[in-house]
């Protein structure tokens, strides 16, 4: 049995007055409206205060990563490389979302075209698919440094690591690129109202008026298979280094490898379960309340860049010492 499309189910809940335009059967609407997180409306000033300064801390501090890498010779090693392509998926990330959400917050402008809609649609799904990729290689990076330290260099040389990320790059580009082919191809429904801050996939999908099972089930598979294999290879890779941080022969060392393996932990927690979250809420979840599914697909986007360059940048004793130097020298 065919499932009812997603505008008619949430019609109820949209409290934006629709023109015309917009309540007409259309194959390909010239634009979408994108309502902010429905039923906060009146409080999306207030909201977008902490957003803005997520953002602000988000490009600030990715960019200042960014620059530190570029300028310090001893910091160009297999780590900071991946660090690096973390930075630029996070800014790409922050830069394709925030702006539009803040006009919605600020100037309620809502719309947005087509074509830039499911361009967005494509760069956040597609960088995200990135992001996860790089913390597997992050992941692979620390198990070799603390489980066999004197190899490290030897195994992770600067080909294997260009070429890693060569694969994380490819992989995120070709897994999300049907997302937009099949969402421009599908007839859409009555409405164009689209209850998000911006044009996530199966927000965008489910208001076509057509069976959607193709976008639907590819969009399972992309995830569990991005997702599923990155967040299996993370646990088996920090599990191996646990095991190796509990026979260190000191504790000074414990608790320092301890504390950097935790705080790496953190991120990438802070990333996958805000976004398993929202994945599972929009294909299981319908009975969850709207307003709280946007918010945490907001998070979902909005934490992880601005949290990447703090914990990494602050806690990796290079950069923050450089960082030091930087503004020792600039102060005197």
């Amino acid at each position: 049995m065919q499932e009812t499309p997603f505008c008619l189910r949430v019609g109820h809940l949209l409290p934006y007055s629709m023109s015309d335009s917009n309540t007409t059967d259309f194959t390909n609407p010239s634009t979408f409206i994108l309502l902010g997180i429905p039923g906060l409306e009146v409080v999306h000033v207030w909201i977008s205060i902490p957003f803005c300064t997520m953002y602000v801390i988000a490009v600030f501090g990715n960019f200042i990563i960014l620059f530190i890498m570029k300028r310090e010779p001893s910091l160009h090693g297999p780590m900071y490389y991946f660090l690096c392509m973390l930075a630029v998926t996070d800014l790409v990330v922050s830069m394709s979302t925030l702006p539009k959400m803040l006009n919605i917050f600020w100037v309620s402008s809502r719309e947005i075209d087509f074509s830039t809609c499911l361009t967005q649609m494509y760069f956040i799904h597609c960088f995200t698919a990135m992001e996860s990729g790089i913390f597997v290689a992050m992941a692979l990076d620390r198990y070799v440094a603390i489980c066999d330290p004197l190899r490290h260099s030897t195994i992770l040389t600067n080909s294997l690591v260009a070429k890693i990320g060569l694969a994380v790059v490819l992989r995120g580009i070709m897994l999300r690129l049907p997302h937009p082919i099949l969402a421009r191809w599908w007839p859409y429904c009555r409405t164009n109202i689209i209850p998000q801050t911006y044009c996530e996939h199966m927000a965008v999908v489910n208001l076509a008026r057509t069976d959607i099972r193709i976008s639907s089930y590819y969009d399972l598979f992309v995830v569990f298979s991005v997702i599923g294999l990155d967040v299996f290879f993370i646990v088996v890779s920090y599990i191996q280094i646990l095991r190796a941080i509990f026979i260190l022969p000191t504790k000074k060392a414990w608790h320092k490898t301890f504390g950097t393996c935790i705080s790496h932990l953190c991120v990438i927690l802070a990333f996958y379960i805000p976004a398993l979250f929202s994945f599972l809420t929009h294909h299981f979840g319908h009975n969850v309340p709207l307003h709280f599914h946007v918010l945490i697909a907001n998070v979902y986007l909005l934490v992880p860049p601005m949290l990447n360059p703090i914990i990494y940048g602050v806690r990796t004793k290079q950069i923050r010492d450089r960082l030091l130097q930087i503004f020792t020298y600039k102060g005197t």
